[in-house]
């Protein structure tokens, strides 16, 4: 792990991430005049263990961080992946139980700013702007976690279905053109992104649907139906 300090550059790239959008360049500037560093990690360090505690907001700069989880067989299993402008800890970081549940790895090289709570209650104090892109960013993740749960008494086949009927009728169309990127969607259904694209061609070679980049055309509605 490497650590250098704020330049021009840096404060560009916090400008384009979620938690300072709409804040002045000037004001990011002075939020962090105590708080210089920045943090290097190489591909495939460990950024945090397993249990350690949560002392940082952590602003991924450059690279991209996998979630992971050791099962009892000592099986690695990827549980989340986090890329460019998106947080770290802020779920944890106020918490009473501010402890990492699994190991944080950097899955290429990696540049984070990691700002103390300390930090961030400032921030919080004299900007509402940073305080509003806060909370939006804890009450999506929330979403996603609800999501998750509500996704674990179901099939990866009955959550692509459900979804599938519903922008059938949402887009007035058989041929659904997708709001997002598939990984972005397999994020929001709470499912791994491998998993989500294994069920799209299982589903392809039942008769059911064909997909491309950007769109997926239903073959069989009743089909999906049936599987609510």
């Amino acid at each position: 792990m490497n650590t250098k300090y704020m330049n021009s550059k840096t404060i560009q790239l916090l400008k384009s991430t979620d938690l300072f959008q709409n804040i002045p360049e000037e004001d990011i500037i002075d939020f962090f005049k105590d708080h210089p560093v920045i943090r290097k990690y190489q591909k495939g360090s460990v950024i945090y263990l397993q249990n350690e505690l949560c002392e940082t907001l952590d602003i991924i700069l450059k690279g991209t961080v996998t979630i992971q989880k050791i099962d009892y067989d000592g099986k690695i299993l990827t549980i989340n992946q986090f890329c460019t402008g998106e947080i770290l800890g802020e779920n944890l970081l106020f918490s009473t139980k501010n402890h990492y549940p699994m190991t944080v790895f950097a899955t290429s090289n990696t540049e984070l700013v990691q700002i103390k709570a300390g930090a961030i209650l400032d921030c919080c104090q004299r900007s509402r702007i940073f305080l509003q892109n806060l909370l939006e960013s804890l009450s999506g993740k929330t979403l996603i976690l609800s999501d998750r749960l509500k996704s674990s008494v179901k099939s990866i086949r009955q959550i692509l279905s459900e979804f599938l009927i519903y922008e059938s009728y949402h887009q007035d169309t058989l041929t659904i053109h997708l709001p997002s990127s598939k990984k972005e969607l397999a994020e929001k259904m709470g499912i791994q992104r491998s998993s989500l694209s294994r069920e799209l061609n299982k589903m392809r070679q039942d008769g059911l649907i064909e997909f491309d980049a950007r769109t997926i055309t239903i073959h069989q509605i009743d089909s999906l139906k049936d599987l609510l």
